[in-house]
């Protein structure tokens, strides 16, 4: 039988129901760390919650072709990781430069400790959105806790090179960091 808008609807099959839970279940384990790693990639709010949408979609679209090959943590890293390059590449195509900062609200209760911890991480994101691309993709998966060989396998390099990008970037950034004191 067909719907108002013409389609037959999807009967919610068992397989289904387990995708649901499954995707359900990663978002919400990792869907903090996604939305960090997309906040990497974008300068304001906005373009973060879109792009963290698109890593979604994508999740969702490639779970069912989920081998079991790498941790699932890897293959959610490495889908996100292929959406915001090509994010970042139409979003440099419409060279929309926007001023607006991703604000992340802190839970601390001093106010002085608060403002000096925003200060920091502000300081520290536009540091890391300032290093080139493959010094920023190694940074960023090193601050969610992926060790060499899930960075490995989310990038396809190898784990020398991640230690020889982790290497650059710290010293990058170190420099970055000095440079605004």
């Amino acid at each position: 039988m067909k719907s108002i808008t013409g389609v037959e609807p999807v009967p919610l099959t068992l397989d289904r129901a387990i995708q649901e839970r499954n995707f359900e279940r990663l978002l919400a384990a990792n869907g903090p760390a996604l939305s960090r790693l997309a906040a990497s990639y974008t300068r304001t709010l906005s373009d973060r919650d879109d792009l963290v949408q698109e890593i979604a979609v994508s999740i969702w679209k490639a779970l069912p072709g989920f081998r079991g090959e790498c941790s699932e943590r890897t293959f959610l890293f490495r889908i996100a990781h292929n959406r915001a390059i090509a994010h970042l590449s139409r979003s440099r195509e419409r060279a929309a430069d926007s001023t607006k900062e991703v604000d992340v609200p802190d839970p601390a209760p001093n106010p002085e400790l608060e403002l000096s911890q925003r200060q920091r991480a502000v300081r520290l994101r536009h540091a890391i959105y300032r290093l080139p691309v493959a010094y920023r993709q190694v940074m960023t998966l090193t601050l969610e806790g992926l060790g060499y060989k899930e960075i490995s396998e989310v990038l396809g390099i190898s784990e020398a090179n991640v230690g020889v990008r982790l290497s650059r970037s710290r010293q990058l950034l170190h420099d970055l960091l000095e440079k605004r004191k």
